[in-house]
């Protein structure tokens, strides 16, 4: 099936990904633009998978005030590129991962950095909540790991619903800039501020 320039080239900036890619996904995808989107999804996020253990020193650091000066957030964002940190699309994403730490409030990047000793409290609560539900104990430690998906939610920026679209976590915002970029992306570290709070 011959695919139009015009198609390859609205494909193209709905997605930021390469004009050769585009054609090949809309020729395997019948000139469909939808279909084409979610082949080149699956495509791209297995690529961003492999991007995702590649050194990231680039970046930048990003700010974000919000009600007037009462919430602040300082973040930074590498990459592995001058060039991709630079563009106006990691500066918007940049801009984003602020706006959405002032106003979830994460205490952690990942699940990875939630000290033992927290996860520990937190896994005990949950179970003095069904210390007298009768529930066999394996049952009750499914409980937990189930609670403890819904605290890193909470806490953890990586696995908290995005704030400018709630079906899609934060991390996967960053793996489809990672796909589309090229070059790994990562949350390096961040600071909120609110007025009144330590």
């Amino acid at each position: 099936m011959k695919i139009s320039a015009e198609k390859v080239k609205e494909l193209r900036d709905r997605t930021g990904i390469g004009m050769m890619e585009c054609k090949k996904a809309l020729q395997e995808s019948n000139g469909d633009i939808d279909k084409a989107i979610t082949r080149l999804r699956k495509r791209g996020y297995a690529r961003a998978k492999a991007k995702m253990s590649r050194e990231a020193q680039e970046g930048r650091i990003g700010s974000y005030i919000h009600m007037k000066g009462k919430i602040g957030v300082l973040v930074e964002v590498n990459c592995e590129s001058d060039f991709v940190a630079k563009t106006d699309e990691f500066k918007e994403l940049v801009k984003n991962i602020a706006m959405h730490i002032a106003a979830a409030d994460p205490t952690y990047i990942s699940s990875d950095e939630v000290p033992q000793k927290v996860l520990e409290e937190e896994k005990g609560v949950i179970r003095e909540q069904f210390k007298d539900s009768n529930k066999p104990p394996e049952i009750i430690e499914k409980i937990v790991q189930g609670k403890l998906g819904k605290f890193y939610k909470e806490v953890c920026l990586l696995d908290q619903p995005y704030i400018k679209d709630d079906k899609v976590s934060v991390k996967e915002l960053i793996t489809s800039h990672i796909a589309k970029f090229g070059e790994n992306v990562r949350v390096r570290r961040f600071a909120r501020f609110e007025l009144g709070k330590s």
